[in-house]
């Protein structure tokens, strides 16, 4: 198995390389979870491969600037913690917070990465304006999220209208889903957002912002939801009518604590949920929410510094990635999201999972029943842990939740999604892939070369 590499530093660079047709998977900042940078060679021996060509994006030109509605115009690899420090600079801000910051926001285009703030502004699909992408041909081609892909010239005949129309009826189950098992191709910018890079290269994207508000971030010091998540679940529930008040509706369990220095656990021995609140709704959130846990103490409930809130955030997970890689296994973790209905059957499966030797953790989008559980095996229990992610994405499916609502499938995570495929699914990436990538050039290991079983 052979790894190449190639980098570019001008676009005309990377369309001509383009127009060679070379097979190649184009990457950011290599952040995400679901490709297994640091061991990809070995990975792809695993799975037969002879070679693999990476495109690095990460040193083309940036540019990033705010048109005349305030709409924040990104160009090349501008990162996610670029972005928000100048729309503060402008008195804006990004409706997007990922946990990993160095992102590139144009990757998070690539696989619908949302992060905390969608639960009060939605998804970034929904956030997403326009996009110019790079085609087979390394032209540069445009499109919009305020055009139907009905209209689009790829849907134009008979036969792609149907294979739309079934596509779409069986979207509608995941419809209040951040993200479903596959894209949701209703508009335009849909063709380039969640599909992974296998149909063009995103080169520059217009997303929405908000004003920049005041903001509060509460933490609440709860029991651990192994042992007691009744209040974990009164939280979620009354959380719920506030949406245009609390941006951010978050999970740390105890267990994650133990991946950073003592002096930033904010709280030993106890679980966080922490909400991100507009200052003008304070009083009312403080009202109708903090103040309806009798069995809390004053100082269970606290506010913490937007600064150490966010340090948190991103320490975790990142001191989790860095002890998977120093035991040398693949990630064992989940992205999955329910209804609130299945919400506390969620929390139930888990606890399932947590039972046993292997070391775990739980954090994430609490607010939007959506959240990462990790194990952190050693080499010798990855078996034993594969095996229970198996039974949880059957529980999934048969309750209709999504196993991956936001970090993609990449690579590690195709074993666990073709389950949630219908024939539907399996006609559209045909199609997609023969009009927008006949050569199979742009990320041919990526899921829509998977193909139904037989």
């Amino acid at each position: 198995m052979e790894i190449y590499s190639k980098s570019f530093s001008a676009i005309d660079d990377l369309k001509n390389y383009i127009r060679l047709s070379d097979a190649t998977f184009f990457h950011g900042n290599q952040t995400s979870t679901v490709v297994p940078y640091d061991r990809l060679k070995e990975y792809g021996q695993e799975q037969g491969w002879d070679s693999m060509t990476l495109g690095n994006l990460g040193q083309l030109p940036e540019e990033c600037t705010l048109d005349k509605d305030n709409n924040l115009v990104i160009r090349g690899p501008v990162t996610w913690k670029q972005a928000r420090e100048y729309c503060r600079s402008k008195g804006r801000n990004t409706m997007t917070s990922p946990t990993e910051e160095l992102a590139a926001i144009l990757s998070g285009v690539a696989t619908s990465c949302t992060g905390e703030r969608c639960f009060g502004y939605g998804t970034l699909r929904e956030q997403l304006i326009e996009c110019i992408y790079l085609d087979n041909q390394g032209n540069e081609k445009k499109l919009s999220s305020h055009k139907d892909l009905k209209d689009h010239e790829f849907f134009q005949t008979e036969e792609s209208q149907v294979i739309l129309k079934d596509y779409q009826d069986s979207y509608l189950q995941y419809i209040g889903f951040k993200n479903a098992p596959f894209p949701r191709l209703e508009k335009e910018t849909d063709l380039m957002t969640g599909t992974e890079g296998q149909l063009g290269v995103v080169i520059e994207g217009i997303f929405k912002t908000a004003k920049l508000e005041n903001v509060t971030y509460i933490f609440l010091a709860l029991p651990k939801w192994e042992e007691d998540a009744s209040i974990h679940l009164d939280v979620f529930d009354k959380v719920q009518g506030f949406r245009d008040k609390v941006y951010s509706c978050e999970l740390v369990d105890e267990n994650s604590w133990s991946y950073l220095s003592d002096d930033l656990v904010p709280r030993k021995g106890k679980d966080i949920v922490f909400l991100e609140i507009e200052n003008i709704h304070f009083e009312e959130v403080y009202e109708k929410i903090l103040s309806q846990f009798p069995q809390l103490s004053e100082d269970d409930i606290f506010e913490v510094p937007e600064s150490k809130c966010r340090q948190l955030r991103m320490e975790i997970p990142r001191a989790i990635f860095e002890v998977n890689s120093k035991m040398g296994v693949t990630k064992k973790g989940t992205d999955v999201q329910v209804l609130p209905r299945d919400f506390a059957g969620l929390l139930e499966f888990y606890k399932k999972m947590a039972r046993g030797d292997v070391a775990y953790n739980l954090f994430g989008h609490f607010g939007d029943a959506h959240l990462h559980f990790n194990f952190m095996p050693n080499p010798n229990e990855t078996d034993s842990c594969q095996e229970k992610l198996e039974s949880l994405y059957q529980w999934v499916y048969e309750v209709k939740g999504s196993p991956f609502a936001e970090h993609g499938i990449g690579l590690i995570k195709q074993k666990f999604i073709q389950h949630f495929y219908t024939r539907a699914q399996y006609e559209m990436f045909s199609y997609l892939k023969k009009v927008m990538d006949p050569n199979n050039q742009f990320f041919p290991q990526g899921f829509m070369m998977m193909r139904e079983k037989v």
